[in-house]
């Protein structure tokens, strides 16, 4: 057993002060406020918050980061993407991905959702083993000590209206729905990771073809992600080739539901808005690939008060910090209002930990609790930035640059602001450069 002594600690109330947390198998066995440090108990200093969750990532776009600051659009961005995704190959992937998920473990994220559709070889034709890239992308998250949820994103398509895949795209495709299914059945997971499905967009996969894979979510009880209306064009073109809202095409399709996320929605219409709240679907927003692609100002309010649940992703990486990706839900909800003070700091943090756990199929992660997996992540309150603040304030106030302390699964990930087994900084560079 293995005991800490947290200075400030947010459980299931907010925070409380001197929070006595056993952790044994990997498991919180108690969780006790009020308490004096006992001898030989770790000292946890500042805020520890629950692990945090990205539950919304594209690992190989890290390798574009400050490399696209020109004028042009979303889809001008999407060019130079492609060219990174024609270059990868199992081995650089892993190296890639390994980085990057150690970056996050350094920023408190302790479980990832990589949203992955880079499945096959530079031509298009399948690896040896099918699922070769798929296994690159869940050692990486082990060898970095955080757990994943590998969405396995069906593409077949480049156009709504059904124009093949070309390019680069062909590493995406599998042919159809039943020969993606096929693929992502014969991947059997170990235990730091899960496997869920993902329609990448309406764009990608034609309707008819989308139940298929809500039929084999279905049938595992796994997550279902998607991404929905991220541009006003393919809001556009769905319109014109099958007369409804992606949002209305998903329903029609059965893959709206509690199991579900929809990443970005931010172009939708009232009706939008309602259909996903009347059915539980949560919805995955990421603030700083949003400005960073322009992609435009989503309805965060007014999806949680319709009845989704919101959680976080950093998605293209442009940083990698879940502190600023959910202050900016609150930040862009002022922009889009010009009023203040829309989201506290208790509906910013669970939308942080738990519901990005849940929405990744981790339902017992996410909480400090008895019976939950033993995550940790301790801010820093004596720094520059969040001195003062209080454990509220530091929740708008804190970032990556904070973390000091983060245990996975009761194993300590970083240590005084340092990734336990890698030099993350000469990572990343070996793997991008």
């Amino acid at each position: 057993m293995t005991v800490y002594h947290a200075e400030c600690a947010w459980l299931a109330d907010g925070p409380a002060a001197n929070v006595l947390v056993e952790v044994d198998g990997g498991r919180f066995t108690a969780v006790t406020p009020g308490v004096s440090p006992p001898a030989g108990a770790t000292r946890l200093a500042g805020l520890t918050l629950p692990g945090l969750a990205n539950a919304h990532s594209h690992a190989f776009h890290r390798a574009l980061r400050g490399r696209t600051q020109a004028r042009g659009t979303f889809w001008s961005w999407r060019d130079t993407m492609y060219a990174i995704a024609a270059l990868l190959t199992p081995d650089s992937y892993r190296a890639l991905a390994r980085a990057v998920f150690a970056e996050m473990a350094l920023a408190g994220v302790t479980c990832v959702g990589e949203f992955h559709y880079l499945h096959h070889d530079s031509d298009g034709t399948r690896y040896a083993d099918p699922n070769e890239m798929s296994a690159a992308l869940v050692e990486a998250a082990a060898e970095a000590g955080i757990r994943i949820t590998l969405l396995d994103a069906c593409y077949l398509t480049s156009t709504v209206d059904g124009k093949p895949l070309a390019g680069v795209q062909r590493r995406f495709g599998d042919g159809d729905a039943v020969r993606w299914a096929e693929r992502v059945s014969a991947f059997t997971p170990p235990g730091h990771a899960r496997v869920g499905a993902a329609v990448h967009s309406v764009r990608a996969v034609p309707a008819e073809q989308i139940p298929v894979v809500v039929e084999w979510a279905d049938n595992r009880g796994a997550p279902l992600h998607v991404h929905l209306s991220e541009q006003r064009a393919e809001n556009a073109a769905c319109l014109a080739h099958h007369r409804r809202t992606p949002t209305e095409l998903l329903a029609d399709a059965g893959a709206l539901g509690p199991r579900t996320a929809a990443v970005h929605a931010t172009h939708l219409s009232d009706s939008d808005r309602t259909e996903l709240g009347d059915t539980d679907t949560a919805v995955c927003l990421c603030p700083t690939t949003e400005r960073d692609l322009a992609d435009g100002i989503g309805p965060a309010r007014a999806l949680a008060d319709a009845g989704s649940p919101l959680c976080l992703g950093s998605d293209s990486h442009a940083v990698i910090d879940i502190f600023e990706e959910a202050r900016a839900v609150e930040m862009d909800e002022r922009l889009r209002t010009e009023r203040r003070g829309h989201f506290s700091a208790t509906e910013l943090v669970h939308a942080a930990t738990a519901a990005g756990h849940a929405a990744l199929g981790w339902g017992d992660a996410g909480t400090i609790a008895v019976g939950r997996r033993a995550d940790l992540v301790t801010v820093r309150l004596d720094t520059a930035r969040t001195a003062g603040t209080g454990p509220h304030g530091a929740i708008f106030a804190a970032t990556a640059a904070d973390v000091a302390h983060v245990i996975v699964d009761g194993r300590t990930v970083v240590q005084d602001g340092q990734h336990a087994h890698l030099d993350v900084p000469r990572a990343l560079k070996d793997a991008i450069t």
